[in-house]
């Protein structure tokens, strides 16, 4: 549905229009989590005074040319639909990982500038200027996957207005329109990629937690199909989607029956990969119009992801760039393959026994039903999901043994994905490959950042295997990977049966898997109960989980002396966090008396036994009682 309907008409009214999304703008700057961020701030004010720049300019512009500008209202269908689209995945995305909710008010600025920019940028080249939700699909798609940091977001705008720039400028005709050539948010992706890559700078960006976190809600897959089938339904473009997934399933079959292991290490399809077959190569506007144009696009767009992957490991190049990269060149493609497809002698290759004779609306609804068995099949196969083999990392401990193509790699990309999500046991696994350089290059400092960050999760170990290679020692220690590798696979049996023999680690993480609703239903009391027992076995970590519910009071009422209980049994257990944590409620005073030489022992302690955070704190307190001094 599109309507237009002249708002202005009067030759200067139009000019004050980019003055409220600026204003706008500047305001945003003052928000606690703009103002706050220190450069965050800067790089709001620097977008606002380009913009306001680039007003005065066209003002006097205008003036001096006489020109009438106008402003039409256009509400168009793929517009608004995108914008449900991809709202569903943000909110659904951060139901699961706060910072989503904490990166919503750059999402906005980003909106706001985009319409100052857009208004600008039409305003320069015509006198008329579509207000409509177009905006909102480029940004959207935009912050799907990749936004830069805090020190670093004046790039975020700078990558909204290449894709703007993109749609203006570069434009070619097609079936007797002028239209644009480029998908503005897979340009500027593809732009700002390739230089992130040359630079080697990707840690300024979020583009590997975004890559990994949107793996977090369980039912993501389910949630971009169900998302991605209102889209296909109004704008016929299941084939591309289709093709691409099946392309990289039937790929990743080939490439499992020839070496025996998982080219894309725990799924079929990754789950950013997914997303972007649904909402980044789907545009119609830079698609190709012929229905076997948009199965060799999707193809392409299989075929490229799958090469950049396999490019991009041995290089040392994040892998999440493999889904960005070539959708330009795919746009670039839309009019060869069309006429390519359409000099095809159908005839001889039976192709107009497959759709001439079906309408549009009747290809496209078979090509959804198509789609639809076979994600259900990816599905129920454990193809794509929380569920798939590779998820396992004894899957790849097996294929490292046995000497498969990439097995050892693909151990050590698994063991680190699970030590980003907070997984203690592969931190540690992690600590000792990286240390012991027996399947990749030995590299002591990422290894003693493993095993730092194992303590610091609350595994013994970890503070044990940090001493053990700040000696130069090489006798590292193991946790239950039996139990953990349950976790892991949420494969809970196995820990039940093991709790019930009185095993203290395995209570402790059917607790923690009721506490997390992972692999069962969330029941915080069944949590409370299993963390109780797992502490009377003597398990430090149920000592210390229980101490944390009833200092947050998650599930029961806050009691800040059982809490210091807790911790203190975790403490006398060797877990040097939960020595820390009684440290700095004796220092705080929180719920308990304040006794400052008790708090010095238990961060002195926690120090000891190697948690790096103690040691800073007790630098800090020695620092502090120097110049008290």
């Amino acid at each position: 549905m599109t309507s237009a309907a002249t708002v202005f008409l009067a030759r200067r009214a139009p000019m004050q229009w980019p003055l409220y999304p600026i204003t706008l703008l500047f305001l945003l700057s003052f928000l606690p989590r703009v103002r706050d961020g220190g450069a965050l701030a800067w790089s709001f004010w620097g977008a606002c005074a380009g913009l306001l720049l680039w007003t005065w300019m066209l003002r006097r512009q205008v003036a001096r040319q006489q020109r009438s500008l106008v402003i039409e209202t256009t509400l168009r269908k793929n517009h608004y639909l995108q914008l449900i689209a991809h709202s569903g995945v943000f909110l659904y995305w951060g139901w699961f990982w706060p910072e989503v909710a904490n990166h919503a008010w750059l999402i906005g600025a980003q909106l706001v500038f985009a319409y100052a920019f857009d208004m600008l940028l039409a305003w320069s080249r015509r006198d008329v200027w579509r207000l409509g939700f177009g905006p909102f699909p480029i940004i959207l798609s935009t912050n799907l996957f990749l936004w830069f940091r805090d020190d670093w977001f004046a790039l975020q705008f700078l990558m909204v207005a290449v894709g703007f720039l993109g749609k203006e400028l570069v434009t070619w005709t097609r079936d007797g329109r002028r239209t644009h050539i480029f998908n503005p948010s897979g340009l500027s992706l593809s732009v700002f990629s390739v230089g992130l890559i040359l630079a080697g700078r990707t840690d300024i960006t979020w583009g590997q937690e975004i890559a990994l976190t949107l793996r977090y809600p369980e039912h993501m897959y389910v949630v971009i199909f169900a998302l991605g089938l209102m889209v296909q339904y109004y704008f016929s473009v299941t084939l591309m989607t289709l093709s691409a997934a099946a392309t990289l399933y039937l790929m990743g079959l080939v490439y499992s029956g020839t070496t025996g292991v998982y080219f894309f290490v725990d799924t079929s399809i990754p789950i950013a990969v997914f997303l972007g077959l649904h909402l980044l190569v789907t545009d119609p506007s830079t698609s190709p119009k012929t229905a076997s144009g948009r199965v060799l696009f999707g193809a392409l767009y299989g075929v490229s992801v799958f090469v950049l992957y396999a490019a991009f490991g041995p290089l040392g190049v994040p892998t999440f760039y493999d889904k960005l990269l070539c959708v330009p060149l795919l746009n670039l493609s839309v009019r060869w393959l069309d006429r390519f497809v359409r000099g095809l002698r159908v005839e001889m290759l039976g192709l107009d026994r497959l759709w001439p004779s079906m309408s549009p609306q009747q290809l496209n609804s078979g090509s959804m039903a198509v789609w639809t068995l076979l994600f259900v099949g990816m599905l129920t196969t454990d193809a794509v999901g929380s569920r798939h083999e590779g998820e396992n990392p004894a899957f790849w401990e097996q294929a490292c043994a046995e000497g498969l193509r990439g097995g050892c790699r693909n151990l050590l990309i698994r063991q680190s994905n699970n030590c980003r999500e907070g997984f203690a046991w592969s931190c540690n696994e992690q600590g000792i490959l990286l240390a012991e350089g027996t399947f990749v290059p030995g590299d002591v400092g990422a290894a003693a950042a493993s095993f730092a960050r194992t303590c610091d999760l609350g595994l013994p170990v970890g503070c044990a295997n940090a001493s053990t290679l700040a000696a130069g020692g090489s006798d590292f220690g193991r946790a239950s990977t039996s139990m953990a590798y349950a976790w892991a696979y949420q494969d809970t049996e196995p820990l039940d049966e093991a709790c019930d023999a009185g095993d203290g680690e395995a209570c402790y993480l059917r607790g923690a898997a009721h506490r997390l609703g992972r692999g069962v239903s969330q029941d915080e009391a069944r949590a409370r109960e299993l963390f109780t027992r797992s502490c009377d076995l003597g398990w430090a970590a149920g000592c210390s989980s229980l101490a944390e519910l009833f200092l947050l009071g998650q599930g029961v009422s806050v009691s800040y002396q059982r809490a210091a209980d807790g911790f203190g049994r975790a403490c006398d257990a060797g877990e040097a966090m939960s020595c820390l944590r009684l440290g700095l409620m004796y220092r705080l005073g929180q719920g308990i008396t304040p006794d400052e030489i008790r708090s010095s022992a238990l961060i002195e302690q926690a120090c000891g036994m190697g948690l790096a955070t103690a040691c800073e704190l007790r630098g800090e307190a020695g620092r502090s009682s120097a110049e008290q001094r």
